[in-house]
Formats: structure tokens, sequence, C-alpha cells
């Protein structure tokens, strides 16, 4: 019997508890996300006027789009440092939200979203599969954290830059604030057809990602030890990077950029996996879409004149952990 074997087998109750844990606050924070706000509700009062138009019109497209975008990002991260190797491979972190973002910002500034819905998901997945081989070709399989990082900067510069450009070029002030605001990332103000739009891409990039979980354990022990035994390392990299553009892409271009989930959760949830990347996927797919609601809830609750943007609690927790993370790497390499 194969190592990975025998952790399978000895991690299964360990991971139906996980599962179970990370389903119940899931849940708690679902039920908290739809009776906090402006008008606090009581949960029988969402099923009844006014409380049901507030439901159907605000509250649960904003809670249906956490879960979608929170759970892209936490398993587009899980499975991105399985396959690079490398703890702080993240989308945001690598310059895919960057993209992303970009991508929308063009569909944006020349108002093809408005004629084309569907053209909105198809540039942030076209932007995020582009961040990603540009990536591959600047850093390379394998790359140290150092190399990692600096790749994932420059893609990521170069995407802001050009974003920056469209801001400039915005043909009014109030359309260079709306694209400001939206970058910033944010929940709010979103309708269930923009849940629609994403759903479909969001789900296939799920099912491409999460069925790269044995090919990610085999992984660990080393490209050709993987190819030995039957991993297609030209087809895993390819689920990975369309199925983490699918599915960030097409959430950042509705929602805007929210960075830190990927990295953060993995990192959170690595111990009790047994740092297995492939056990690993989907209870950070559940993690990421806790921490976004916890976020977008703590976003509604901190008192300020205007609400504040889910992107920037994500950012004020991970950026310290990113740190961390960053030193502890420094630390252990010769």
């Amino acid at each position: 019997m194969t190592a990975a074997a025998t952790h399978g087998k000895a991690g299964a109750p360990s991971d139906a508890r996980l599962y179970a844990v990370l389903g119940l606050l899931l849940v708690v924070l679902a039920v908290a996300s739809l009776v906090i706000g402006d008008v606090a509700l009581s949960p029988a009062a969402l099923f009844v006027p006014p409380g049901s138009i507030i439901l159907e019109e605000i509250r649960l497209p904003r809670l249906l789009l956490g879960i979608l975008m929170g759970g892209s990002l936490g398993l587009s991260g899980a499975a991105l440092q399985g396959l690079l190797r490398n703890p702080l491979a993240e989308p945001g972190v690598i310059g895919i939200s960057a993209s992303a973002g970009l991508g929308a910002v063009i569909v944006f500034y020349f108002g093809l979203a408005s004629v084309i819905p569907l053209v909105l998901p198809f540039a942030g997945f076209a932007g995020g599969a582009a961040a990603v081989a540009l990536l591959y070709a600047l850093a390379g399989r394998g790359a140290s954290s150092v190399t990692l990082i600096l790749a994932g900067i420059a893609i990521s510069s170069f995407a802001s830059s050009l974003t920056a450009v469209a801001l400039n070029l915005a043909p009014s002030p109030y359309a260079a604030l709306e694209i400001a605001f939206w970058l910033l990332g944010s929940l709010a103000d979103r309708s269930m057809a923009d849940v629609a739009l994403i759903v479909a891409p969001v789900l296939l990039g799920w099912v491409l990602l999460g069925s790269t979980g044995r090919a990610l354990d085999a992984l660990t022990l080393g490209d050709a030890t993987a190819q030995s035994l039957g991993v297609n390392l030209g087809g895993l990299r390819l689920r990975i990077i369309f199925g983490t553009a699918l599915a960030v892409g097409a959430s950042v271009a509705v929602a805007g950029s929210i960075a830190f989930v990927g990295l953060v959760v993995p990192h959170l949830l690595r111990p009790f996996v047994g740092h297995e990347p492939g056990r690993l996927l989907w209870p950070s797919a559940l993690g990421g879409a806790a921490l976004l609601l916890a976020s977008d809830i703590a976003a509604r609750l901190i008192p300020t004149a205007t609400e504040l943007r889910p992107g920037v609690i994500t950012a004020l927790i991970g950026a310290p952990f990113f740190f961390a993370l960053v030193l502890a790497q420094r630390r252990v390499q010769p």
C-alpha cells in the first residue's frame, strides 16, 4: 500500500470532522450575512415583505457571490500552491487578480458589458489565463519563492499600470471613480443577474481544479515520479491554469479584486489535512467562502462614513500574514 493511500485512509475521519466544522461555520456566517446590514432583520422577517424584498434584491446575491468568489479564491490558492510547490502562490500575489481586473476594466471602459453581458466574465477569464501563462514564462515550473514573487509583482504591476491608463483616459470623472471603487473589491450592490452571469464559469473552474487532487499528491514526490505514476503533467498544468482563470477571472470581473484569501486559507488548513495538497483543495474552498463572508460582515459592522469594502478587510488580514510567511521562508532557505 502506498503512503498516500495510507494517509488517505487514516485521515478520513479527520477530514469528515474538518468538513463538518467548516460547513457549520459557513452556515452560521451565511445566516449572519442575510440578517446583518443597514436594516437588521430576524430570520423570520426575511420571508415576509419588506424583508423578503431586501433578501431577494440585496442580501441573497451578496451571499451567493461571496460563496462563489471566496470558494474560488481558496480553491485556486490551494491548487496553485500544490502545482508550483510554493507556499506563497496565490491568485492575488502572482498577478491573476490584477490581470483579470484589467480584462474587466477594458470591457467597462469600452461599454461592452452593457451590450454583451457575457463578455464580462470572458474578459476576466482571458486576463487571468494570460497572467498564469506569463507567470510560467517568467518564473518557470518549480521556481523559488523569491522568483515567483518577483514575477507576480511584475505581472501585477503591468496590469495595474494599464488599469491606471484606463482610469486616466476615462471619459468622465464619474466613470473613473466607478472603476476605482470597483477595483477595491466589493460584494455590495450586485444582483442575481451578476450571480447568474458567473455561476457557470465558476463551477466549471471548480470542477477542473477539484479533479487535480490525486495528481497534486503525486507531484509532491517529484515530476519524474509523478509521471511514472501516470500523471500527465501538461494536462495537470492546463487544468489548474484554466480552472483558476475561469473561477477567479469570472469572480473578479463581477466583484473586483479581493486579495490574500487564497494565501491565508490554505496555510491555516494545511496542518489539518496532513499537508497533502489533494486533501487541501475542497476544505480551502469552504474556508475561502467563510473568510470572505466574515470579511463582508465585518465591513458592514465597522462604523465608517461609507461602508468598507471586504477587499480592504482581507488585505488588512493578509498583508501581515504574507510578511510572516516571507520571513518564515527566508529562515528555512539556505
